[in-house]
């Protein structure tokens, strides 16, 4: 959803009640938040977008708002661009850049060109240092400062940037602290989630992640395919084989998956036409069969179920919300928003359901 000129940034920290941004039949523009349908707007908008804590619109008029659960607030009026993580937002004016915390607008820098938003980073460039900078926990700090070409990231996660310093010494940075890794002029393909990264070192011919703070080796070869999630790895060895690393400890969670998926906290795959998911040490079976389509976020899966409808694992935790057929469904923190073919709507949220 992009707009014109325009990038924000907002960070949260903690957790808040989800917010199910929708428009209903009607064309009124409504949320679901705190277990209520909640009404923004009665002109259409022209369109909008939801997060963990925050709903985004543009109105009528093309002004940009935001809705925080409590009130809705205008940014700008003018046309914009914006990016939004799970609790930030970041907006440009020009070359300004902004970020917002409460009701507080800062401005980080006059200069900005690239940036980037995580759950708990913004990373931006000042042109006037020729510098790449990262805001984390409400402070900003200078990542590197160059006289040549300036390097953007190799790779960011939730609290966790893969780059180069001016040697191209490839440096990992964790909780605001970096750590050396090497040089290396080829590319590497990292992952990062939250307090990992994991990669196939060339180095040491070997598969390794970076996990608080010290490197280690998982295998002692390449492997197929990797992800990270929120403080845990997920990989395929030469074999087949599906692992699964957190905290010090490994374990083979399967060994002919036909697929796997790894998003946020959850783990999800297929053996078998069975599909299981992998949900704090635990493997749960979600279905006898391979959902047409599926969406994960946090703690919680939505798939196509047998009858068409939709059905959800949600924290621990599996139900069957509609059996319509032709309904649409998005995930908003763990909340399950399903948009019916008669344009009505049902929620699924802390495992209730609610109608409108």
């Amino acid at each position: 959803m992009k707009i014109l000129s325009l990038l924000v940034l907002l960070i949260v920290f903690g957790a808040q009640a989800q917010h199910a941004p929708f428009i209903d039949f009607n064309r009124y523009f409504r949320t679901f938040y705190k277990n209520s349908f909640r009404q923004l707007e009665f002109q259409p908008i022209r369109s909008f977008e939801g997060s963990d804590t925050y709903t985004v619109y543009l109105d009528y008029r093309g002004d940009f708002k935001y809705y925080d659960g409590e009130k809705v607030q205008t940014i700008s009026n003018q046309s914009i661009t914006y990016k939004l993580s799970d609790g930030q937002l970041a907006w440009t004016i020009g070359t300004g850049l902004f970020c917002l915390s409460g009701d507080e607008k800062i401005m980080l820098t006059v200069f900005a060109d690239r940036f980037e938003v995580t759950d708990s980073l913004i990373v931006y460039e000042d042109t006037r240092f020729n510098s790449l900078n990262y805001r984390y926990k409400g402070e900003n700090h200078q990542l590197v400062q160059s006289t040549g070409d300036l390097q953007f990231p190799l790779k960011l996660g939730d609290n966790t940037i893969v780059y180069k310093d001016n040697g191209d010494f490839i440096k990992f940075l964790w909780r605001g602290t970096s750590y050396d890794y090497n040089v290396y002029t080829k590319a590497i393909n990292f992952e990062c989630g939250m307090d990992v990264i994991c990669f196939n070192d060339p180095l040491n011919q070997s598969f390794a992640v970076f996990d608080k703070g010290q490197i280690l080796d998982l295998e002692s070869m390449f492997v197929k395919k990797y992800k990270a999630g929120r403080g845990f790895v997920a990989y395929e060895d030469q074999q087949g084989n599906l692992w699964y690393y957190k905290n010090g400890e490994k374990q083979q969670i399967s060994n002919f998956p036909s697929f796997w998926e790894v998003k946020d906290d959850l783990l999800v795959w297929g053996e078998n036409s069975i599909v299981y998911a992998f949900y704090e040490g635990e493997k749960k079976q979600l279905a006898n069969y391979t959902p047409a389509d599926y969406k994960i976020k946090n703690s919680t899966i939505a798939f196509r179920n047998s009858m068409g409808g939709v059905s959800v694992f949600s924290q621990g935790k599996l139900e069957q919300v509609t059996t319509q057929t032709q309904s649409s469904y998005e995930i908003y923190g763990n909340t399950v928003l399903v948009e019916l073919f008669n344009k009505s709507f049902v929620v699924y949220s802390d495992g209730q359901k609610f109608e409108l």
